[in-house]
């Protein structure tokens, strides 16, 4: 059946010669896998561009439960950044939150609040002058629509000799939003990041190592 819905790239992978495999979360049926034919082709009827990660699509697609690979009928784009890709810094972000995302979501519970979230991330990240802090408030957040926190300042340091000044951070952390971040130093910034990813860490098996992470730390500095 053919049904209407929004979605997240995030990521794909080259099929045949011409061709690709998308995994994108829906609003509607969560991480879904569709084959897109002929899209990589000089004569191909879609855009590759429409297929790089984080791009939100509205689309038309065949659901079948069950279904291993589906297909799109109809997609196009549904917001259109304006500054990801012309900012090192959140760029940079950018690529590391879609690694992360596609560690750590892999199915298709609490699909509709979680990509209203991702959504809503993605085009503050965008629009947004101040994003130094992004990535912290986006993991803290995401955790909770994960299921295993974070509300308090103990969940996220659990075990772990903080300074009072990164515990005082991170509680500001958890209660502010994308439009007030606060002034970290390097120094916190850091501190916290590697308490998060310990945290995630704690609760997603298959985490393993973020590669970006060093990436990120230097053009943040």
């Amino acid at each position: 059946m053919l049904y209407k819905t929004r979605g997240i790239v995030f990521r794909f992978t080259k099929y045949g010669d011409t061709s690709i495999i998308v995994n994108i979360f829906t609003h509607v049926f969560g991480l879904q896998t569709y084959l897109v034919n002929g899209v990589r082709s000089k004569s191909g009827r879609g855009s590759i561009s429409l297929y790089q990660p984080l791009t939100l699509l509205d689309m038309v697609v065949y659901h079948r439960e069950n279904a291993n690979i589906l297909r799109i009928k109809e997609v196009k784009c549904l917001h259109s950044y304006q500054h990801i890709h012309q900012d090192i810094r959140k760029t940079t972000i950018a690529l590391f939150l879609n690694e992360v995302i596609n560690k750590v979501i892999k199915d298709q519970s609490n699909a509709e609040s979680l990509f209203d979230f991702l959504m809503r991330s993605f085009i503050s990240l965008d629009q947004l002058e101040a994003v130094e802090n992004f990535h912290l408030q986006f993991l803290i957040q995401l955790s909770r629509h994960l299921g295993f926190g974070a509300h308090e300042t103990r969940e996220v340091l659990e075990g772990g000799q903080s300074l009072p000044e990164t515990t005082q951070a991170l509680q500001t952390l958890l209660t502010c939003g994308y439009e007030a971040p606060p002034e970290l130093s390097y120094e916190t910034r850091r501190s916290l990041l590697e308490s998060l990813l310990a945290f995630y860490h704690r609760h997603v098996e298959s985490l393993g190592e973020i590669r970006s992470v060093d990436v990120l730390k230097e053009v943040l500095r």
